[in-house]
């Protein structure tokens, strides 16, 4: 298991409709992050604010560009904001398998188990 390689992959798969928000993180944006919080419509993330039509992408996502790598790399401009769909993503090997996840090696693949525990190591600053 690989950490992070900021891929993007799991953000443009889960945009449009794809994530959630709870009450509470949208109530906190509407105090501490209004900027956030306008791109809510209904309970629904990421919607255009003017129309409340979902956006196909996270308007939240960034495609870093580089000279020197010829790699595709995202950033997240509200990284320490973000929802918790996103924080605590991915949650197992399953999910990341389905979605292409980058951080996946043969290795793994070959014990689940294994992968799972290496996974939950790896996320444990993001969970509770």
């Amino acid at each position: 298991m690989k950490e992070c390689n900021s891929c993007g992959k799991c953000c443009i798969k889960y945009s449009n409709g794809g994530l959630s928000a709870s009450k509470q993180e949208v109530e906190l944006w509407e105090v501490f992050t209004p900027t956030i919080a306008e791109y809510v419509h209904k309970g629904e993330i990421w919607a255009d604010p003017k129309t409340g039509k979902l956006l196909e992408l996270c308007p939240f996502l960034r495609l870093e560009t580089s000279v020197s790598s010829s790699r595709v790399k995202y950033s997240c401009d509200i990284y320490f904001d973000r929802p918790d769909d996103c924080k605590y993503y991915p949650s197992n090997v399953q999910e990341m398998i389905l979605d292409g996840c980058e951080m996946i090696e043969a290795s793994d693949l070959k014990n689940l188990k294994r992968a799972q525990a290496k996974l939950d190591i790896i996320m444990t600053d993001s969970r509770s």
